[in-house]
């Protein structure tokens, strides 16, 4: 279950994006539990451009960490669910790229998530937006390089 709800909110992470003003506070931030703002500030102590997200579902925290994007995302209870960083495709092993381009002909990558967890059994995996006129489809790519649909973006 605990997969699945963060699978969600990583699928949702295409269509939702927040933006904060330099410098200004982020009236999100009043609604973010104090468990998570003291996880996230003991997880990431350099973490710069802080902007949190309350979904119906977890907390996320946007930033930038040693000149890379980030999204953490934490339970209402504060505990640290994984860490998305938007890559580019060709840090994707070459394997994996040539069956995407013969499995999806057509489609043109839009972007890549490395989705980072605690779970055990699948810590790592890559989640690869691809479009073409008319479709979008979200790929996921497992630690153990397969290749899988895994959503149809609307």
């Amino acid at each position: 279950m605990k997969k699945l709800f963060i699978t969600a909110a990583i699928a949702t992470m295409f269509s939702i994006t927040a933006f904060a003003a330099n410098g200004k506070h982020n009236k999100t931030e009043d609604k973010v539990t104090y468990a998570a703002l003291d996880q996230f500030a003991a997880d990431f102590k350099s973490a710069d451009n802080v902007v949190w997200t309350v979904t119906p579902n977890c907390q996320k925290v946007t930033f930038i960490n040693n000149n890379n994007n980030y999204t953490a995302f934490y339970t209402f209870d504060g505990d640290y669910l994984g860490l998305t960083q938007d890559i580019a495709y060709k840090r994707i092993p070459t394997s994996v790229r040539s069956e995407i381009a013969n499995d999806y002909k057509g489609f043109e990558v839009a972007d890549v998530i490395k989705y980072k967890t605690t779970e055990a059994d699948e810590p790592v995996a890559y989640f690869v937006d691809i479009k073409k006129t008319g479709s979008e489809i979200l790929l996921k790519v497992s630690a153990d390089k397969s290749v899988s649909f895994f959503k149809e973006i609307e």
